[in-house]
């Protein structure tokens, strides 16, 4: 059988590291005087260390419910027990003692990427790393080349760069076996020249956004140097003629973010003297410059024959000199993406979904202001014309929301996206697997921003999900967020309309423990100050019905929140809303729903038992509005009231006959063939009125309900009828004296319809 996309399992080890991460006392670890202590019997391989570690830093940025541990990098300082190579750290989340909990490691790649508050302590850490260090990247992490004011300062504070002093004394001095070290987003203040000098092993470097004032420097690296980044980097005559004499460079990244921000422009000769000198180059990354007329080929000819890589059938006239196609070529912002024939394998730009895909994969990590630009162009195809390559465009839309979860930008326009990615056109084609991490990655979203426009494309992306089935796996969480954005009452109009449609589809169709726990989290009372809002300022509209709706659904069965409903006010809540709207059918409908649930409850009862409620309800026993649903829901919550006797009954108006009397004239109006409204997931509040004798009316209202849903929907409810044991219930009513021949006609005809049923379960003639 054919799978979705994306539908490959979890590995057995993923799996495990997870489960010890998020068990580590009862696996791994045990605590001495409060601290994580490895236990004496543990020893772990540097494969097993190095997927902890970037697993570990995985939940502690991707699963809110994940509690990082203090002193958890202790766990790998015994390189006796624990032995770590490759360790992966991004973020703030990063501290001095972090690192030197590991110098006994001998690490031989290392990434700290925009750690901001690892200091200059780091570096003398740095130095312990040096005689094994393959790999380095310090990627943004500027606060590393800052010594704090004073030597004892808080390090779990926020660090500010600008009242510390820069330390020029740090330098690569030692690090005899690096070979790729990426010294990107770092400080303008850093001489890199003096930084750098001493690394004999070089091959990969990255200078991005640093200043190069004396390029002739990286001829030391002539022979070696096979890799070199330099984005951002402000090009020059004297640099270009460096960069010509590196014989060695397969990578050159000579990229920019933008074309305004330079005055450097990209000619033809320039090109052609990176091409032909040059000759092991496989990748080249011009992105951002400005590209004069003459590098391209006329329209014409461009337009001649099928899209071809042959360098000789270049549109671009400097790379006809190319001995072979380049594996990638970034063009992206510029004219050059534009043309027909370009010779490279992958190409980054945005002429098509191709090359905008090849952009986001290539500028997510280290470029997001480009990633953002991409993904809005991703929304743009997924939007107005067809995504062809669906697994490729969510899985890089993920991974850019994961690693940028603190970016906004890249938060609006992903969230954007993702909603048009799991619309109904592209749905049969993912795998739950993958429609789990869009939820996990949009509820990133909603619990880091407040902002509108983040909330409303989360929102909006999760109307996408079957619900409450897909979210169930994140059910608390969910409803806790959605809460969250309904607690300002002056919230955005759209967004509090699809967050109440949100939280009512959830607590519709789901077990009582998850109703019990969600009303724990405050459900009802917001509910409730959302109608008050609504009151008042005299406006009955969608958020207005979906929150009586919601209020219904979660009060079904669950006597807890029907008594927090009353507790809350509610009642008067009901009575404000039947005055100030009393032709708005389907908000009667769903209040009177709701108050069914609460009669069901017998302890509750007697709350409702006083002139004011019974009067209304009487009255609403005519009501011809939503068919009989309203009539039908408040003769619901008479019967129920009924069914206690007439003992309770201490009022003196309305009369407890006159109320029954309007209850039997009711019921004899409804057309038994009506069409409804409403979804019943047990029998058991109506079956328990059946077999009693001191409320016949009440006997009466439960046999017409389950004749009504028999017959109209006998598909559903003739099994459910009879699993609960109520064919048994209905001989009782046909034994018992005190009930009406038409409530015993009509038991039997209910009995009838089941036994019809059990012999042609497959009859779909209603």
């Amino acid at each position: 059988m054919a799978t979705a996309v994306g539908d490959d399992p979890e590995s057995l080890m993923t799996l495990v590291t997870v489960f010890c991460l998020k068990n580590l006392r009862r696996t791994m670890c045990y605590s001495d005087q409060n601290r994580l202590r490895l236990r004496p019997d543990v020893f772990l391989p540097s494969e097993i260390c190095d997927r902890l570690v970037h697993a570990y830093m995985d939940l502690v940025h991707t699963d809110s419910e994940f509690e990082p541990q203090d002193g958890f990098f202790q766990l790998f300082s015994d390189p006796r027990s624990t032995r770590i190579t490759r360790l992966h750290l991004r973020d703030d989340f990063i501290r001095d003692r972090d690192l030197e909990a590991l110098a006994k490691q001998d690490l031989m790649e290392l990434q700290l990427s925009s750690c901001t508050r690892v200091t200059a302590r780091g570096l003398r850490t740095l130095l312990r790393f040096r005689h094994s260090l393959l790999s380095l990247s310090l990627f943004g992490s500027s606060s590393l080349f800052f010594r704090p004011a004073c030597d004892d300062e808080e390090e779990d504070g926020e660090q500010d760069t600008r009242a510390h002093t820069l330390d020029r004394s740090f330098s690569f001095q030692g690090f005899s076996r690096l070979r790729v070290l990426n010294v990107g987003g770092l400080t303008p203040e850093l001489d890199v020249e003096s930084l750098l000098t001493p690394l004999p092993s070089l091959s990969s470097l990255d200078l991005s956004g640093a200043l190069v004032p004396r390029p002739a420097f990286l001829v030391q690296w002539r022979q070696r140097l096979a890799a070199l980044v330099l984005y951002n980097v402000e090009l020059t005559e004297e640099l270009i003629h460096t960069l010509l004499q590196m014989s060695k460079l397969r990578h050159l990244d000579i990229s920019r973010e933008n074309q305004r921000s330079s005055k450097f422009k990209m000619t033809r000769k320039i090109l052609s003297s990176l091409a032909q000198g040059l000759v092991d180059l496989v990748s080249l990354d011009i992105s951002g410059h400005i590209m004069l007329d003459n590098v391209t080929v006329p329209a014409l000819e461009d337009a001649l024959g099928r899209p071809s890589i042959e360098p000789s059938k270049s549109s671009i006239y400097p790379f006809q000199e190319l001995k072979r196609p380049l594996q990638f070529l970034g063009l992206y912002n510029t004219t050059l993406c534009t043309v027909t024939h370009i010779p490279a394998y992958k190409v980054t730009g945005s002429k098509n979904e191709d090359q905008i895909l090849n952009a986001i994969e290539a500028y997510t990590e280290q470029r997001p202001e480009l990633a953002h630009r991409a993904i809005n162009q991703l929304f743009d195809i997924a939007r107005i014309q067809h995504c062809s390559q669906l697994l490729r465009a969510l899985q890089l839309v993920i991974t850019a929301l994961k690693t940028h979860k603190y970016d906004k930008s890249i938060q609006v326009t992903g969230s954007a996206a993702l909603f048009y990615l799991t619309n109904t056109e592209y749905r049969s084609d993912q795998s739950v697997c993958l429609r789990r991490q869009v939820i996990q990655v949009v509820l990133n979203g909603m619990e880091q921003y407040q902002e509108v426009t983040v909330q409303r494309n989360c929102c909006l992306t999760l109307c996408n999900f079957s619900i409450p089935e897909e979210l169930e796996f994140q059910y608390a969480r969910v409803n806790l967020l959605l809460l969250r954005i309904l607690e300002p009452l002056r919230q955005d109009e759209s967004i509090q309309r699809i967050a109440v449609h949100l939280c009512n589809a959830l607590v519709c169709q789901v077990d009582n423990d998850h109703k019990e726990a969600v009303g724990k989290m405050g459900f009802v009372k917001t509910m409730l100050n959302l109608i008050q809002k609504k009151l008042q300022d005299r406006m009955c509209d969608q958020v207005m019905e979906f929150s009586w709706s919601a209020l219904w659904n979660i009060t079904d069965e669950t006597p807890d929140n029907c008594q927090m409903f009353l507790e809350c006010n509610g009642m008067k809540l009901f009575l404000d809303c039947l005055k100030e709207f009393p032709d708005k059918q389907e908000l009667h409908r769903n209040m009177l729903g709701l108050l069914g649930n609460v009669a069901e409850v017998r302890a509750l009862r007697p709350q409702l038992l006083t002139k004011q409620f019974i009067s209304v309800f009487s009255e609403l026993l005519d009501s011809k509005a939503d068919g009989i649903e309203v009539s039908y829901n408040a003769c619901g919550v008479l019967s129920h009231i009924m069914f206690d006797g007439p003992e309770v009954w201490a009022m003196e108006e309305p009369l407890r006959s006159e109320v029954m009397d309007k209850m039997w004239a009711a019921i004899q109006s409804w057309d038994v063939s009506s069409r409804r409204n409403i979804n019943y997931r047990s029998f058991e509040p109506i079956l328990r009125l059946l077999a009693q004798s001191g409320a016949p009316v009440s006997q009466h209202w439960a046999t017409w309900a389950l004749y009504n849903l028999v017959s109209v929907y006998p598909g559903k409810y003739c099994p459910l009828l009879m699993k609960e044991g109520g064919v048994i219930l209905l001989k009782r009513v046909l034994d018992l004296e005190s009930s009406h021949q038409e409530t015993k006609e009509m038991a039997r005809k209910v009995m009838d319809q089941c036994e019809t049923f059990k012999e042609d379960p497959m009859d779909t003639s209603r």
